[in-house]
């Protein structure tokens, strides 16, 4: 099958793909960081949705939509960029294509275009840590937990009292690729699940 994997740097799902036989492409205006250029297209993703693809796989940036930015982007110029970003979502859900996943955190999306089809955790898929992660989906399944392991507890209590279950320790300027990247369990799940359902359609 002819895959597009986009606004993904990393590589994890498409590599997963790859390793499945499809004909799968990772698409974002960074350079890729799964090692594998061949299979990138760094440019801007919107002229490819028009293009003919079996499944399309996105992941838009969060930045301006995740419920942590609410502070920020409530109001006006960080409204414009939350406006912007909501209407970069939607070019995704709105593509010529019949199997669609986008995936993104809680957030604006989940108001300003509908609930998510379904909301999963890392943990679910065999990596210890607590990331809500929604996922919209057009014809494909809502992913099955492949390795269920003990929910993880809060890693650092912040000064508010805020129980938190996701840390970076690299350097802000790396923070929000590194927090981006697909969990390896989840990327697996996607490949293969969302696969298999086409062929079963």
């Amino acid at each position: 099958m002819k895959i597009l994997v986009a606004c993904e740097e990393s590589q994890a799902v498409t590599i997963q793909l790859r390793l499945l036989g499809h004909e799968s492409y990772s698409c974002d205006i960074q350079e890729c960081s799964g090692g594998h250029p061949e299979w990138h297209l760094k440019q801007d993703v919107i002229p490819l949705l028009y293009d003919t693809w079996d499944i399309v796989i996105a992941f838009p940036p969060c930045t301006y939509l995740t419920f942590a930015g609410n502070r920020h982007y409530s109001s006006g110029d960080g409204f414009k960029k939350r406006l912007a970003a909501a209407e970069f979502f939607m070019k995704f859900v709105n593509a010529p294509c019949e199997h669609i996943a986008i995936e993104n955190p809680v957030g604006y999306m989940n108001s300003y275009y509908r609930k998510p089809d379904q909301i999963i955790h890392p943990y679910m898929f065999g990596d210890p840590f607590m990331k809500r992660t929604c996922l919209w989906l057009k014809n494909l399944p809502c992913l099955e937990p492949t390795e269920i392991i003990e929910r993880p507890a809060p890693e650092y209590i912040q000064s508010n009292g805020k129980k938190r279950y996701w840390v970076e320790t690299v350097s802000s300027s790396d923070r929000q690729k590194i927090r981006s990247k697909t969990f390896p369990g989840i990327a697996a799940a996607m490949a293969y699940q969302f696969t298999n359902n086409f062929y079963l359609d």
